[in-house]
């Protein structure tokens, strides 16, 4: 589990790739999806460094001509935070098959209430 209030977003992302992949573990192997399921709460409440709020864009294609759409990330934490930290570690997975299966062990709450409170966690660190 990782609570991200007050996390920077690309430092979070990293880290929960990490785990999600397995690379933290001596049964690392490329080729298997070895990783631990992470859950991320308080997404709304991330950081990041810069002007990225207002410079950072998120685009989206309809499929027809003309069907760009761009978000900037103070638009999309303030609609889907939760995918705010999805795509950033998406980005973070090598491409593929494997890469969609990992993805599904990431879950990723807005607040503070998720429904796994009978779950044991090991709390991940992230400075």
């Amino acid at each position: 589990m990782v609570d991200a209030k007050g996390k920077i977003l690309g430092r979070l992302s990293a880290k929960v790739a990490t785990v999600i992949r397995g690379k933290h573990t001596p049964r690392y192997t490329p080729n298997f999806d070895t990783g631990d399921n992470v859950v991320v709460i308080n997404a709304k409440a991330i950081k990041v460094t810069g002007n990225k709020l207002k410079e950072k864009e998120y685009l989206r294609f309809s499929g027809y001509p003309g069907g760009q759409k761009r978000t900037t990330l103070e638009v999309m934490l303030a609609t889907k935070p939760t995918e705010v930290i999805r795509s950033a570690v998406r980005r973070m997975l090598p491409a593929g098959p494997l890469s969609r299966d990992m993805l599904k062990k990431l879950k990723v709450y807005p607040g503070s209430d998720h429904p796994y409170t009978k779950t044991h966690f090991v709390k991940l660190e992230v400075e």
